[in-house]
């Protein structure tokens, strides 16, 4: 009989550990898993391959959910997503574990705004190909009753030590904290939803706390807030007595950088989101959830004293 206060967390990146230590917080047990054994304090740390069935499997054995946070480097991902999905899915049905599986918005490619759970899928780039096949994979088995799954969908990250794949990471807050320019992909005056790490765990555990499975077998949009970076490094400067800006970094600078870094490259693959409004509507889950965005003169106060 799987444990109700017992869960799996596949990944202990920025997601996977405020995941697990929100779990822990409120006084679950929290196995986490990773191919290097990585340690969470307060939780069971083993090293385990996310496309290995059977070790998956094995890990899965008694827990209520299994969150799946790895997050593979984009010029890998045509190759890992598919296996690690598809032991996702095999060791779910095996172990009866619920599996709930952290996404994102790659999928919906350059659609009509807002983007909510509903959006259609319409991927541009290979990410948004690999990771709405996976979420097609994932959902038909939980059509044919093998499994029971959900989808969190974030935007972008911002948080405490967000760190460099962050658009509003480290080397967004480094140099306005010094009062110097950050240098940003696309139009930095664009208004673009971020989604907090903290909020992003909360919304993982409100999909997984849900009793009926009918609201199971769909995706929840993290409740997020919409901002240009322009805007956002002016409120760092308020907050931070700083004074320092965004700028666009030139596209060519990008793309030459891409030609010697696969995951650059991938990374003005999706450039597109900051060339145009990208906005997504989580009413549905703050409404059903419960789940409600922190406020964000703390996201901005919280996220940049951690830079300092």
């Amino acid at each position: 009989m799987n444990d109700t206060s017992h869960h799996l967390v596949i990944g202990a990146g920025q997601i996977g550990s405020e995941l697990t230590r929100q779990l822990l917080k409120r006084g679950d047990t929290v196995t986490v898993a990773t191919r290097s054994g990585t340690v969470i304090p307060g939780a069971h740390a083993i090293s385990l391959d996310a496309s290995d069935t059977a070790a998956v499997t094995e890990a899965q054995l008694g827990t209520a959910t299994t969150f799946l946070c790895t997050n593979p480097p984009y010029k890998s991902w045509p190759t890992d997503w598919p296996p690690i999905f598809a032991a996702a899915i095999a060791s779910a049905k095996a172990s009866g574990s619920r599996l709930v599986a952290m996404g994102n918005l790659y999928g919906y490619g350059k659609a009509t705004m807002p983007m909510t759970e509903h959006t259609p899928f319409h991927p541009v780039d290979t990410k948004g190909e690999v990771r709405t096949e996976g979420w097609r994979q994932v959902l038909k088995a939980h059509e044919r009753g093998d499994i029971t799954a959900a989808e969190v969908r974030a935007s972008d990250y911002i948080g405490p030590f967000a760190d460099a794949t962050s658009h509003v990471g480290k080397r967004f807050f480094g140099p306005i904290l010094n009062s110097k320019t950050a240098r940003v992909i696309g139009d930095p005056e664009l208004p673009h939803s971020w989604s907090y790490l903290p909020d992003i765990a909360r919304t993982l555990i409100a999909a997984a706390d849900v009793e009926d499975r009918n609201d199971w077998g769909r995706a929840w949009v993290v409740p997020s807030t919409t901002r240009s970076r322009v805007e956002i490094a002016t409120e760092i400067n308020e907050a931070f007595n700083t004074n320092g800006k965004a700028a666009r970094l030139p596209r060519a600078m990008l793309r030459l950088a891409g030609m010697f870094d696969a995951n650059i490259k991938e990374v003005e693959r999706s450039s597109y989101q900051f060339e145009m409004p990208f906005i997504v509507d989580s009413t549905e889950t703050e409404r059903t959830l419960g789940v409600r965005s922190t406020p964000w003169k703390d996201v901005i106060q919280t996220t940049g004293a951690s830079y300092l």
